[in-house]
């Protein structure tokens, strides 16, 4: 097991990441709002778009 690697893609990290300061921008968050859609961004981006 010892001088195994292990591979970490962080395409998808960006991606998410992107995507939250999208949101922030395009919902026009507060801070703490801003830091709760850290982890729920996808609900604020779908209540800013209705």
């Amino acid at each position: 097991m010892a001088g195994e690697r292990i591979k970490v893609d962080t395409g998808m990290g960006i991606i998410w990441f992107i995507g939250w300061l999208f949101t922030i921008a395009f919902a026009k968050l507060t801070f703490w709002t801003a830091v709760l859609g850290f982890f729920i961004w996808p609900y604020y981006l779908g209540v800013a778009v209705r």
